[in-house]
């Protein structure tokens, strides 16, 4: 069973971080002020489920920008895998990294869960919508990666 104490809710203060991006570039929560934006945490790049849901992302991202969503994802891996990650899928998005876990166990977004069968700990496949004064609006926690860039849409209203 999931641990759900440390999960963030509605009308809560967004956690602010600053992560390097793929590039080796710190971006921080806080510089998207004014913005809207979709924090989204995955266990590892280059893997069947997470390739999935960063190419739905970038397949999307017109829309979601249109709508005036930032998209921002975040894992353990290093800001060099990040980058082969990007490159090798033409991700239009920032991949931040967090190999110290600091902003998943922030985000709730790390912690027990079942993996075939077993509990196992790790990155709980998790997205958060951020409004523009950096409260949040939607946190969603658990996702699929299949089928989840749509279902984000339908909750926020954006059509394609």
């Amino acid at each position: 069973m999931p641990d759900v104490s440390n999960r963030l809710t509605a009308g809560q203060a967004a956690p602010d971080f600053t992560l390097k991006n793929e590039s080796g570039t710190d971006v921080s929560l806080s510089q998207f002020r004014g913005q809207k934006v979709v924090v989204y945490f995955y266990p590892a790049a280059n893997t069947p489920g997470c390739t999935t849901e960063a190419c739905d992302f970038r397949d999307n991202i017109n829309s979601l920008k249109g709508a005036g969503y930032q998209v921002l994802g975040i894992s353990k891996d290093s800001p060099s895998v990040l980058a082969g990650f990007a490159e090798a899928q033409g991700l239009n998005f920032p991949l931040l990294s967090d190999t110290d876990l600091e902003v998943h166990k922030a985000y709730g977004a790390y912690g027990e869960k079942s993996l075939y069968g077993k509990t196992v700990t790790g990155v709980l496949r998790s997205t958060f919508v951020v409004d523009e004064e950096g409260a949040i609006t939607l946190p969603l926690y658990n996702v699929k990666a299949t089928g989840h860039v749509a279902s984000l849409r339908k909750k926020l209203k954006i059509d394609a």
